[in-house]
């Protein structure tokens, strides 16, 4: 007579490497704020000379003073 025994198989896949692109996408933004932040916090030299010169200024703020001295006496 024939033994018959029930066997089960079974079979296990893992996929692997779904992670890579976001890992590469992830590698490269933090190689550029790295290059964002060297950039903008270098010592470059040449940003520590600003010279800023406004003319016609004075004669601005005396026109200014005299209009509001005549506001206040009411002329």
């Amino acid at each position: 007579m024939a033994d018959n025994t029930d066997r089960t198989t079974t079979t296990t896949t893992t996929n692997t490497g779904g992670n890579t692109g976001l890992a590469f996408i992830v590698g490269i933004l933090v190689v550029v704020v790295a290059g964002l932040a060297y950039y903008m916090f270098a010592d470059g030299g040449s940003g520590d000379d600003v010279s800023i010169t406004i003319e016609g200024a004075g004669d601005a703020v005396q026109g200014a003073a005299e209009a509001v001295e005549g506001a206040a006496s009411g002329n």
